[in-house]
C-alpha cells in the first residue's frame, strides 16, 4: 500500500477558514433572514442563528458592532444584515460575522405567536379568574412530557427527592414537530379521564421557537383551559414564554421549578410538623397549669374550707328572700287590686246607657248654644246691613240732586267737573232727579 499524508482536523479545518478567507464572494455578503436561538453574552457580544424556510446559519456580532444597532434584536425577528462568511476552527463550522444590521418586519412564526395571544387573551384564557388553586399536598402528580427527554429525569428526581410519599404517572407525548401538539393534547385529555389525579405538569426543555412550536399551538391551549386538573407548564428555559405557560394554571421557569412548584419539600413539612408538636405541647403544659393553680385555689377557698357556713349563711339569705317575696307579693297584690277598682269606675263610666244620656244632654246643650250663636250673628249682620245702606244712602248722588243739584255729561258720556272740558256748540246731557235735558252751549265763562 502506497505511503499516503494524512492530514490533521486542525489543518485541514485551516487549510477550509482560509479558502472562505479568500474567496471575496463571502467578504461583505448581505443576506437576509429570521433571527433564532438569540442570546446576548455578558461581554456584550451578540449569538443567534439566521434562517429562512429551507436553510439556517450561525451568526456571530461583536460588541464592536452591535454599539450601532438601534433596535434590540429578537427571537422571530427578520433582519438585513452585512457580514464576511468563515469558519470558526474549534467546530468547522461556518458562520456569519456581522458588521451591521437592521430590521426587516416580524417572522412568520413569532407573527403567529403574538396573534394566537392577543387573540386568545381577548377571549380571556389568561383571565386570572380562571385559574385553578394547586393542591397544597398532591398524593399523584401527572407529567405530559417526552418519555426519553431530560425534562422528565428533572421532574422525577426533584419530585422524589421533595416528596417521595407522592405517586407519579407519566404521560408520554411528543414535545416537537408536526405530530406533537395533537399528542400533547391527546396526553391531557386521557389524564383527565382517568381521574384521580391531583396536578398535571407538561412540557419539555429549552430549544428554538420552532421546536417549542408545539406549545404555542392553540389546540393545546384550549386542551390547557378545558382541563379540570390544574395544570403547570414547565416549557424551555427561563426567558422562554409559550402561549401554554398564559393559559396554565401556574408558569414554571423549568421542568425542575415546575415539580418544585407541584409539590412540598417534605423536610419542611416535617419542620412544620415538629413545630405544631412543640407549640401544641407548650399549650397543654401552659393549660394543665393554669388547671392545677385553679384547682389549687379551689381547694383553698372558702367554700370547700368551711362549707357549713356557706350553707347556714345560704339559709339565712333563704329567709330574707321569703319575706322579702311575701311582703312584695302583698304590695303587687294591693296595686292589683287598687288598678281593679280604677278599671271598673271607668268602665261603669263608660256603659253605654250613661254614655247615651250623657250624648243627650251634650246635643241638647250644643242645640241651645248654636241658636243662640246664629241669632247673634243673623242680628249683627242686620245691623251691618242698615247701617251700610243709611252710609250708601247719605252718599247717593240722587240725594245731593234732591236738594237741587244737577250732574252734566258731555257728548261722550262723562262727567263735567270744569268749565274747560267744553266749548260752545258742544251738545251736553244735564241730569235731574225726574229726567234730562239735551243742551247745547251758547257760552262759556271761567269764573273764580
Amino acid at each position: 500500500m502506497q505511503e499516503q499524508h494524512f492530514l490533521t482536523i486542525n489543518a485541514l479545518t485551516k487549510y477550509i477558514k482560509r479558502k472562505f478567507d479568500a474567496d471575496p464572494h463571502l467578504q461583505d455578503v448581505y443576506v437576509k433572514g429570521e433571527i433564532s436561538n438569540f442570546k446576548q453574552h455578558s461581554s456584550g457580544h451578540m449569538y443567534f442563528t439566521l434562517k429562512d424556510e429551507r436553510a439556517r446559519i450561525l451568526a456571530v456580532m461583536f460588541s464592536s458592532f452591535n454599539k450601532s444597532v438601534k433596535f434590540r434584536p429578537e427571537n422571530g425577528m427578520k433582519v438585513l444584515i452585512r457580514g464576511d462568511i468563515t469558519v470558526y476552527e474549534p467546530s468547522g463550522q461556518y458562520q456569519v460575522y456581522v458588521k451591521e444590521m437592521r430590521p426587516d418586519g416580524i417572522g412568520d412564526l413569532f407573527l403567529a405567536y403574538e396573534q394566537l395571544k392577543e387573540r386568545l387573551e381577548k377571549e380571556g384564557l389568561f383571565s386570572p379568574q380562571h385559574k385553578k388553586e394547586l393542591p397544597k399536598y398532591p398524593q399523584k402528580v401527572g407529567v405530559v412530557t417526552s418519555p426519553t427527554g431530560a425534562a422528565i429525569r428533572d421532574i422525577i428526581t426533584t419530585i422524589n427527592r421533595r416528596y417521595p410519599i407522592a405517586d407519579i404517572l407519566i404521560f408520554p407525548a411528543l414535545v416537537q414537530g408536526e405530530q406533537g401538539a395533537r399528542s400533547i393534547v391527546k396526553a391531557i385529555e386521557k389524564a383527565n379521564e382517568m381521574g384521580g389525579l391531583d396536578v398535571l405538569i407538561i412540557g419539555r426543555g429549552g430549544g428554538s421557537i420552532e421546536e417549542l412550536w408545539s406549545f404555542n399551538e392553540e389546540a393545546v391551549a384550549r386542551a390547557i383551559f378545558s382541563s379540570k386538573i390544574p395544570i403547570i407548564s414547565a416549557v424551555g428555559h427561563e426567558t422562554d414564554f409559550t402561549i401554554a405557560d398564559f393559559v396554565a394554571d401556574m408558569r414554571a421557569p423549568t421542568p425542575t421549578g415546575a415539580a418544585e412548584i407541584a409539590v412540598p419539600h417534605i423536610d419542611e413539612l416535617m419542620e412544620r410538623v415538629m413545630d405544631r408538636q412543640a407549640r401544641l405541647l407548650r399549650a397543654m403544659k401552659e393549660k394543665v397549669g393554669i388547671q392545677h393553680e385553679r384547682y389549687k385555689r379551689l381547694r383553698q377557698s372558702y367554700a370547700f374550707r368551711y362549707p357549713r357556713r356557706l350553707y347556714e349563711q345560704k339559709l339565712e339569705q333563704v329567709d330574707r328572700l321569703t319575706e322579702s317575696l311575701s311582703r312584695a307579693s302583698k304590695q303587687m297584690f294591693s296595686m292589683k287590686e287598687d288598678s281593679l277598682n280604677h278599671l271598673g269606675k271607668r268602665l261603669f263610666r263608660s256603659n253605654p246607657a250613661e254614655l247615651a244620656k250623657i250624648s243627650v244632654e251634650n246635643h241638647l246643650r250644643l242645640t241651645k248654644n248654636l241658636n243662640r250663636a246664629m241669632i247673634s250673628i243673623v242680628n249683627g249682620k242686620r245691623r251691618e246691613l242698615n247701617a251700610a245702606v243709611q252710609t250708601l244712602d247719605a252718599l247717593s248722588p240722587l240725594k245731593i240732586m234732591d236738594r237741587g243739584y244737577s250732574l252734566a255729561y258731555t257728548d261722550g258720556g262723562k262727567l263735567i267737573k270744569a268749565v274747560s272740558q267744553v266749548k260752545k256748540d258742544d251738545h251736553i246731557t244735564v241730569k235731574l232727579p225726574d229726567g234730562k235735558l239735551d243742551c247745547v252751549v251758547t257760552n262759556v265763562e271761567e269764573g273764580d
